[in-house]
C-alpha cells in the first residue's frame, strides 16, 4: 500500500504541476472570462436574484428540479470538506498566500462554471426513465461530433465515477467519523452506520429526493458556519487588515505554516491554492454541469448564470471566512493540519468548546451534503457508460462505500482523489476551450434580448 501511495503522490505532482492543470485551469478561466466579457462580474447580481430569490422559471417545461434545487445540489456537492479541511491544508503547505490563489481560481472559475452549466443544459438528453441527463459526458460528444469528442466524453465519465467514490464519498465520510470521534467521542463505526442509513434513505430516491433535501439544509448549514466566522472575525477585527496584507504578499513568497521558506515558494502557494481551490469549488471539473442539466429552465444561459453563483458562494464567501479565521487567530502557525487547524481557529476565536463543536457540526453537514451531490454525479455518468440498468447497483455500492470510508484510514484515498479530480477536469477543460466560441456567441445573443434575466418571451432553449 505504501508503494501505491507513493505512486499516487508522484502522479498528483505531475497532474497538478506547473505544466499541466494549473496553467490549463487558470488559462481556460481567463480565456472564457475574456470571451464572455467578464460575465461573472457583469451579471452576478441578476444571477443571484434569479437563483436565490426567484428560484425557478415559471415557464420552463423541461427539467426534473427547480433552478434553486439544482443550485443547492451543486452547492451540496462542493461546500464540503474542502471548505474546512482543504483550506487549512492549502494554508499549512502554501502559507496564507494560497488563499489568494484560491480566490483567483474561484473568480476566473466562475466563467468556467457558467460555461459548463450552459453546455450541460444545451446538450442534455432524456434517459429511459424520462429524467434529464447531461454534463461533460454528453456535451463533449454531442457538441464536438467526432471521435475526439467521444473519447473526451468517455474519459470524463470514467474518471467521474471513480472520483465519486473518493472526493464524493470516502474522504467525506472519513472526515465526519474522525471529527465526531475526536470532538464527541462517537465511535467511527457508529458514525459510519448512521451516515450509511441516511444516505440510503435519500439516494435511492434519485435527484428529486436529493433536490428536496439539499434545498432545505444547504442554506442553513452555510449560514451557521458563516455566522460563526463573522463572530470570530468581529473578535479579531483589528487583525483583519494585516491578515489580508499577508495573503497578498505571501501569494508570491509562499511563507509556509511550518516557518521559513520551502523549495520554490511561489509554486507551493500556487499549486496548493489552485488544487484546493478546485477541490472546494469544482470549477472546470465539469461536475456541477450534471446538476445544472436537471434544472427546469427556459434557456441554457439562465441556468449557466445561476450555476455560476455556486462558485461565488463557495469560494468568495465560505472559503474566505475559513481562511481569514485561520489567519487572524494565528492557527495557521500552530502545526495542526486539515480540519484540526480550522477547529483550533474557531475554538480560539469563540472560546471554550464552542468552536470545535461548530466546526464538527459543519463538517457533518458539509460532508454529508457532498456525499448526496456526488452520488448523483456518479449516477449520471454510470447511466452514460452502461445505461439505466447500472444506476441502481451503483447507488447500492455507493451507499455501502460510505461505511468503508468512515471506518478506514484513507491517506491513499486522499491522494487518489487529487489524481481523479485532475483527470476529470482535463477532458472538460479541453472541451471548454474548443467550444468557447459557441458559448460566447449564444450568451451574447441571449443577454442582448434579456439582459436582466427577466425571462423574455422569445428567450427559449435553442434547438439542438
Amino acid at each position: 500500500m505504501e508503494s501505491v501511495n507513493e505512486f499516487l503522490v508522484e502522479v498528483a505532482s505531475v497532474v497538478w504541476g506547473p505544466y499541466m492543470l494549473i496553467p490549463l485551469l487558470l488559462g481556460t478561466g481567463v480565456i472564457l472570462t475574456v470571451r464572455l466579457r467578464g460575465v461573472q462580474f457583469r451579471k452576478l447580481w441578476p444571477a443571484l436574484r434569479l437563483g436565490l430569490i426567484i428560484r425557478k422559471d415559471p415557464d420552463a417545461t423541461e427539467g426534473d428540479i427547480s433552478q434553486y434545487q439544482a443550485l443547492t445540489t451543486a452547492l451540496a456537492a462542493t461546500v464540503g470538506v474542502g471548505n474546512i479541511a482543504g483550506v487549512a491544508t492549502a494554508i499549512y503547505f502554501g502559507g496564507p498566500g494560497a488563499l489568494f490563489w484560491m480566490w483567483t481560481t474561484g473568480l476566473v472559475g466562475m466563467a468556467s462554471k457558467y460555461s459548463e452549466a450552459f453546455l450541460g443544459v444545451k446538450y442534455r438528453v432524456t434517459d429511459a426513465k424520462g429524467e434529464q441527463s447531461g454534463g461533460p459526458q454528453y456535451y463533449l460528444a454531442r457538441a464536438i461530433p467526432n471521435k475526439f469528442g467521444l473519447v473526451l466524453s468517455l474519459m470524463f465519465a470514467v474518471f467521474a465515477v471513480l472520483a465519486s467514490f473518493g472526493i464524493g464519498n470516502m474522504t467525506q465520510a472519513n472526515t465526519v467519523a474522525t471529527q465526531m470521534d475526536s470532538t464527541f467521542g462517537v465511535p467511527t463505526w457508529l458514525s459510519g452506520i448512521v451516515m450509511t442509513v441516511l444516505a440510503a434513505a435519500v439516494l435511492l430516491g434519485g435527484i428529486k429526493s436529493i433536490g428536496r433535501v439539499t434545498a432545505g439544509f444547504v442554506p442553513a448549514m452555510i449560514l451557521l458556519y458563516v455566522g460563526a466566522g463573522i463572530i470570530v472575525l468581529a473578535v479579531n477585527i483589528t487583525d483583519i487588515p494585516e491578515a489580508f496584507a499577508l495573503v497578498f504578499t505571501d501569494a508570491f513568497t509562499g511563507t509556509a505554516a511550518t516557518g521559513g521558506f520551502i523549495g520554490s515558494v511561489f509554486m507551493i502557494a500556487l499549486r496548493y491554492g489552485v488544487a484546493r481551490g478546485i477541490f472546494s469549488n469544482e470549477s472546470g471539473m465539469g461536475s456541477a454541469a450534471i446538476a445544472a442539466a436537471a434544472a427546469q429552465t427556459t434557456h441554457p444561459v439562465r441556468q449557466g448564470l445561476v450555476s455560476m453563483t455556486q462558485t461565488f458562494i463557495d469560494t468568495i464567501i465560505v472559503v474566505t471566512f475559513t481562511g481569514m479565521v485561520i489567519i487572524t487567530t494565528g492557527a495557521w502557525t500552530s502545526g495542526e493540519q486539515g480540519a484540526a487547524m480550522t477547529s483550533l481557529a474557531f475554538s480560539d476565536g469563540l472560546g471554550g468548546d464552542w468552536g470545535s463543536w461548530i466546526v464538527t457540526i459543519s463538517v457533518v453537514f458539509f460532508a454529508f451534503s457532498t456525499i448526496l451531490g456526488w452520488s448523483y454525479y456518479g449516477d449520471r455518468c454510470v447511466e452514460r457508460l452502461v445505461g439505466r440498468g447500472g444506476v441502481l447497483p451503483y447507488r447500492a455500492i455507493f451507499v455501502l462505500v460510505v461505511y468503508v470510508g468512515a471506518t478506514t484510514e484513507l491517506e491513499v484515498v486522499w491522494n487518489f482523489s487529487d489524481v481523479m479530480n485532475g483527470l476529470m477536469a482535463l477532458p472538460n477543460l479541453i472541451g471548454l476551450l474548443i467550444l468557447s466560441g459557441l458559448i460566447a456567441r449564444e450568451t451574447k445573443e441571449y443577454l442582448a434580448r434579456d439582459p436582466y434575466l427577466l425571462g423574455a418571451k422569445d428567450s427559449r432553449t435553442p434547438t439542438r
